[in-house]
């Protein structure tokens, strides 16, 4: 395979910079075609530096390939969520970088590609001039695209399209997630190719005419180039970034020939019969005794071969017509932002009972796309300055979650915005002061514990807080 595999990546018409960067080049004294496109998160800096230190590292973990594949491509990404979530750490101005990437390592002596992918970038396959989906978006409206729930021209302009809920860079123990990572392995036949692409690509020109490009009759790098051109002529909203790379080889084919019959050399004169005299009759004439065990082996040999052939061709039509083997993924949870993550660990550390949460510390509203969890017995959380806690919109879950085993939980001068439930508590472990709850169905869920099989007798009060109505709320 030489001259086979392109990459190219444009800013579209409506960027001033691209987030985007790829991965077109052959590794291991190319034996094997790395493709990669990674899509930046975060902003005019922020997506460009998580891209780029993605690329690098995914450069050096796959500098040497060797062994089972998938378990090195699911290391590589861990690698790189780590790296990126680092320089987060050291640099406050890029703490909502993060990017979303797909990877496909081609084994070209077997014949075989090997993928992971994270995010909404795409890996196609094109066999047989069908255009094969691999990769799953991690995202609630490719959640529905993929299951069939939105068609393609509707999730195309689904304004939610964008929303990711995976990605490079917002948690640093993505480990310990065995399906955070989508991986899978299909052959790699002579005459597949395969796409890799960026969300600006896909958010405008649909499977039809993707395909269209594909089978056309034009190089690789017009290929690439007239799929960029096709984002951008209609409109190029986003980074456009393509990748593609063939199986060049020759298909395999199995010449029929026909079986040569060997010449069986004239038998000795002891062969025939020796004249006997009958009785009062003539002599007879010596006759050869015939025998038919040449022409049987030989019809053997031919229906033996015809047989083979049939099970051999019966054999590649499938190879060729056998969908890709990939991993199936069950749709993912919801991953915390930056300050999420960032408040849940700061409490998971906290060394004593009071936390003071600082206005300059958090970005205003703090959004909660996940509950965050009070895992101590006493703890005083205290506000200094405005804290909101505002509900993401795809998230309906409560904003803090309070251990079954607390005792003394004290929340003061914090606001809760748009929850159907605000916080989850059991028994009487809450205590609030100067607590705001606007657009909050259940400001407060209280779930009771009890000793199993025991009787229990008592009654539970309704109303457990009093509302101060003297003083107004001044946040």
């Amino acid at each position: 395979m030489s001259n086979n595999f392109f990459g190219i990546t444009d800013t579209g018409k409506q960027r001033d910079n691209n987030e985007d960067t790829f991965i077109a080049q052959k590794a291991l004294d190319g034996n094997f075609i790395i493709a990669c496109v990674i899509d930046g998160v975060g902003g005019y800096v922020g997506g460009e530096v998580a891209a780029e230190i993605a690329r690098e590292s995914i450069l050096q973990e796959l500098s040497y390939i060797a062994g089972d594949i998938t378990p090195l491509l699911v290391n590589t990404f861990n690698k790189a969520n780590q790296k990126i979530y680092n320089k987060k750490l050291e640099d406050k101005g890029l703490e909502n970088m993060a990017c979303v990437l797909t990877l496909a390592v081609i084994d070209i002596k077997n014949n075989q590609f090997y993928y992971a992918h994270v995010g909404d970038t795409r890996l196609y396959l094109l066999r047989d001039h069908s255009l094969i989906k691999i990769s799953k978006d991690h995202s609630f409206v490719g959640f529905l695209e993929d299951s069939g729930r939105l068609t393609e021209e509707a999730a195309m302009e689904h304004p939610k399209r964008n929303e990711i809920n995976k990605a490079l860079g917002f948690n640093p123990n993505i480990g310990s997630d065995a399906d955070f990572v989508e991986t899978g392995h299909s052959p790699f036949l002579p005459g597949d190719m395969l796409l890799v692409c960026s969300d600006g690509l896909t958010d405008l020109v649909d499977k039809t005419q993707i395909t269209r490009i594909l089978t056309g009759d034009s190089t690789i790098q017009d290929k690439g180039q007239k799929l960029i051109d096709a984002a951008n002529h209609k409109g190029g909203k986003d980074n456009v970034t393509v990748v593609l790379a063939q199986n060049d080889k020759a298909p395999r084919q199995q010449s029929a020939t026909k079986p040569i019959a060997t010449v069986k050399p004239a038998e000795p004169a002891d062969d025939f019969v020796k004249p006997t005299k009958l009785p009062d009759g003539p002599l007879t004439v010596p006759v050869k005794q015939k025998s038919y065990r040449g022409t049987v082996v030989v019809l053997f040999i031919i229906l033996a071969l015809v047989l083979a052939g049939f099970v051999w061709q019966l054999w590649l039509n499938r190879q060729l017509t056998q969908p890709p083997v990939v991993k199936t993924v069950i749709p993912p949870a919801k991953v915390k932002n930056a300050q999420e993550l960032k408040l849940q660990d700061t409490i998971n550390k906290l060394k004593g009972n009071t936390l003071v949460l600082n206005e300059a510390d958090y970005k205003q509203p703090i959004i909660i796309s996940d509950t965050l969890h009070i895992p101590k017995d006493s703890l005083y959380i205290k506000a200094k300055g405005k804290i909101v806690f505002q509900r993401d919109t795809a998230y309906n879950g409560p904003a803090f979650t309070l251990s079954p085993k607390a005792k003394y939980i004290v929340l003061d001068s914090l606001t809760f915005d748009g929850f159907h439930v605000a916080i989850a508590t059991h028994n009487d472990a809450l205590v609030l002061k100067k607590v705001i709850f606007s657009n909050c169905d259940i400001p407060v869920q209280t779930s009771y514990l009890f000793p199993g099989n025991k009787y229990v007798s008592g009654r539970l009060f309704g109303g457990m807080f009093k509302i101060d109505t003297l003083q107004k709320a001044t946040h």
